[in-house]
């Protein structure tokens, strides 16, 4: 069983990968003065902290006009990082911009399914996608380029449709052309109609990608599937949290396992808490950085959510693989000296399609949590440092395959909102606006 205190080694080859990452063209702007370049950045949750629903939370607009000059540039490296895959990262840059009010780049957001951009060897299976909005779109801009919808599954199985009695077909189709076979199952966000997508993906895992032709016992391990969102709740305009996309997995995973008594297993759990998701979003803001002509490195990076089990959780997570990267590097250097070498290489073992790799050192030192109260996390009083008991509980609301370390849903920072999130950044920097 995979756990975020243990990357897979498919996680690893993502990292090293990540750091050799060019920035992107569109981010090339002019740079400022030295004096007035950060060395830190800003990774700021969307849903809970910008907005719920579809309604700005007062805040926002106030700390953005902290964030941006008269001519509407950042003065520091921002990437909004969310849990949501059911739109593309323009779709999303738009929204952002007039909740804002400020002029918001696809280059700063990243969606739960943006790291699949780096895993290449899925982009040319044929892969079945399970979502919302327009996933034909989403799955062609991450990389895959064979793509079956859960609709066109169903079209061409009519028959395995049969919870809703108003959808069954009323009269029995024709022979079912030859499908192709299913090499993967990719999780983007909670559907639509969840008891279809459910049973066509349960249809899937069981068949090994082809519900046409049942095997005469169970193949096990099933073929890959890759989640991108483990949320389990997340706050829009209702009193109480919502329903996210971990609430489906979690079904999926008790449904197979009832009827197979095994478990699901995952080749990848994508979005927040994971480390990958971290390091791209690292990835971007060091884009950011460059694009801009600043110079200096990124040492800080600080995660401003909240949810305690995703954005806080992930936040720390990744400070700690910071840290423990950190020791390695001083390890390997020590070696490299002994050994008299130039350049350190690491090799992928079992990884044929991954050549060795030089290993090239990351700028960020540090990831601080800074947890608001205007989401998933709401203080019952008002004395907002005296109500950490509430942080850490008995319920683990984390995926099953996360092993659960109290520690790491303790936030560094508790604020009421986001823009004295911003403020308290500024003043820990020391960082005066130019």
């Amino acid at each position: 069983m995979r756990t975020l205190l243990s990357l897979s080694r498919v996680a690893r080859t993502a990292l090293r990968r990540l750091k050799k990452e060019r920035p992107p063209a569109s981010c090339r702007l002019v740079g400022g003065t030295a004096e007035s370049q950060p060395n830190f950045g800003l990774l700021v949750d969307i849903d809970g902290v910008l907005v719920r629903g579809k309604t700005p939370i007062p805040a926002a607009r106030k700390a953005f006009k902290k964030l941006v000059n008269v001519k509407g540039e950042f003065l520091v490296p921002v990437v909004f990082v969310t849990n949501s895959g059911n739109s593309v990262r323009q779709t999303k840059a738009d929204q952002l911009t007039r909740v804002l009010g400020v002029p918001i780049s696809q280059d700063q957001v990243m969606m739960s399914h943006s790291p699949l951009r780096m895993f290449k060897r899925y982009h040319d299976k044929r892969v079945l996608i399970s979502g919302q909005g327009p996933v034909m779109d989403i799955a062609k801009s991450i990389g895959f380029t064979r793509v079956i919808t859960i609709e066109m599954l169903r079209e061409a199985f009519p028959l395995l449709d049969m919870m809703d009695h108003d959808r069954r077909p009323e009269l029995s189709p024709p022979v079912p052309m030859k499908f192709p076979d299913i090499e993967a199952i990719i999780l983007l966000s909670e559907p639509i109609q969840w008891e279809t997508h459910l049973q066509l993906i349960i249809d899937v895992l069981l068949t090994a990608g082809n519900p046409d032709h049942i095997p005469r016992q169970l193949i096990y391990p099933h073929i890959p599937v890759v989640a991108c969102n483990t949320d389990l709740m997340w706050v829009a305009e209702g009193k109480s949290p919502r329903f996210g996309h971990g609430i489906f997995v979690l079904c999926l995973e008790n449904i197979y396992k009832k009827i197979t008594g095994k478990d699901l297993k995952y080749e990848l759990l994508l979005g927040k808490p994971s480390e990958i998701t971290y390091h791209y979003a690292e990835c971007l803001i060091r884009a950011q950085a460059a694009g801009r002509g600043w110079h200096k490195s990124i040492h800080t990076l600080y995660a401003v959510g909240d949810n305690l089990m995703t954005d806080i959780y992930g936040a720390n997570l990744y400070n700690r693989f910071l840290e423990e990267e950190s020791s390695r590097k001083g390890s390997r250097v020590q070696a490299k000296v002994a050994a008299g070498k130039q350049t350190a290489t690491v090799s992928q073992d079992e990884d044929h399609d991954v050549i060795a790799s030089e290993l090239t050192p990351g700028s960020a030192t540090c990831c601080k949590s800074v947890l608001v109260c205007t989401g998933v996390y709401s203080p019952s009083k008002d004395d907002i440092e005296g109500h950490r008991e509430l942080i850490t509980g008995t319920v683990f609301h984390g995926h099953r395959d996360f092993k659960f370390d109290a520690d790491l849903s303790d936030p560094d920072y508790i604020v009421p909102d986001v823009d004295a999130a911003v403020e308290l950044i500024y003043k820990l920097e020391k960082y005066v606006p130019k």
